[in-house]
């Protein structure tokens, strides 16, 4: 007997989509084979993950319906027979295709007047008593209404797995990039959601120093998408003349799926609250995640290498892509100094 098929819409941030796959963990405990549905960007963070079956790219566009493509999409999926769907992404246009497709069984969050036509609807949590959003999303496949991600099993936390093939391609970026240095750290200044959540770049460069200065076999990447390349420019414009070899920005220079096999191989990562957080979180590698706009309990580095940063100012977490009232403070009053100092704890922890 053939095993039953599930699909996975995923969500359409890297770090969500990081954070959903210990609910594809869970599904796959039920001996069932998990097709995830993504778009190109996010598809790396599944085809790093071992309990899916296969990754299924559509160029979907942020506030299109594009019907033409997700009905195309749809009779290909239709063929596959799919006993059920989850929908992760709260929009009505991401339960077109699973309709299209014929898929009977579908569960999801309640959303945008779409309740008629799941099987299975949860209320949204309210946003004073959010979950964590691995607890949020391993809700969907539980009787219960939340599961709690504090108290999960190391069975039910994010993890990805490099392929072989991967780890050349990045090896082969290491070795282009930083040829003299026998070890290397990464920064990944960027947040995609907007600079509430982006720790000031003269501090970023600042912490840099500080690591080149101590660490005078090891180098630095810097990790982002093309638009982070200017961020990474101006840590670079404030580095030391000396340490300039030993730093590069690869800010949309290479594919996600190469930078991952980068994270895999770092000895640790300092970041903002990020898609790139969640990647290191998942390839269990020492990090700071530095918390600003966005609450630390609602999307947490999942890793116990993992030491978050973060003020829990008055005004924080406002959940704003801009500071409303102009300082960012949340993020400026963390100094350099003292990420350094943890930093330096993680890695002398790691050993």
């Amino acid at each position: 007997m053939s095993k039953q098929r599930v699909l996975i819409i995923a969500p359409n941030w890297i770090g969500d989509a990081v954070m959903s796959l210990p609910l594809i963990k869970k599904i796959k405990d039920s001996d069932c084979q998990i097709d995830v549905l993504v778009t190109p960007w996010v598809a790396p963070v599944y085809e790093a993950c071992e309990d899916v079956n296969q990754v299924i790219s559509g160029n979907f566009l942020h506030g299109k319906l594009q019907l033409p493509l997700r009905w195309k999409i749809s009779r290909l999926l239709k063929k596959s027979g799919y006993s059920s769907c989850y929908i992760l992404p709260n929009s009505w246009k991401s339960l077109i295709i699973p309709i299209f497709a014929g898929i009977s069984k579908k569960i999801a969050y309640v959303g945008e007047s779409r309740t008629i036509f799941l099987s299975r609807a949860l209320p949204n949590p309210d946003r004073t008593s959010r979950p964590s959003m691995v607890g949020h999303y391993l809700s969907l496949a539980s009787e219960k209404l939340s599961v709690d991600s504090n108290n999960l099993s190391d069975q039910f936390t994010p993890h990805l797995t490099i392929k072989p093939h991967i780890l050349i391609a990045s090896k082969q970026v290491l070795a282009n990039y930083l040829p003299n240095c026998s070890r290397f750290f990464i920064l990944a200044p960027g947040a995609e959601f907007g600079p509430a959540k982006q720790w000031p770049s003269k501090h970023f460069g600042n912490v840099a120093n500080l690591l080149l200065d101590q660490y005078k076999d090891s180098g630095i990447l810097i990790l982002g998408s093309k638009k982070d390349s200017s961020i990474a420019d101006q840590i670079l414009y404030g580095l030391h003349s000396q340490h300039l070899s030993r730093i590069q920005n690869l800010c949309g220079k290479i594919p996600l799926i190469e930078a991952m096999g980068l994270l895999s191989m770092a000895k640790g990562l300092i970041s903002n609250d990020s898609g790139m957080m969640h990647i290191g979180a998942a390839l269990q590698i020492p990090q700071i995640a530095i918390f600003g706009s966005s609450d630390p309990s609602h999307t947490p580095p999942l890793s116990k290498k993992a030491s978050i940063m973060y003020l829990g100012l008055d005004c924080s977490p406002c959940h704003q892509r801009k500071c409303p009232l102009g300082h960012t403070n949340c993020l400026v009053q963390i100094s350099p100094d003292s990420v350094f100092k943890q930093f330096n704890i993680a890695l002398a922890t790691e050993g």
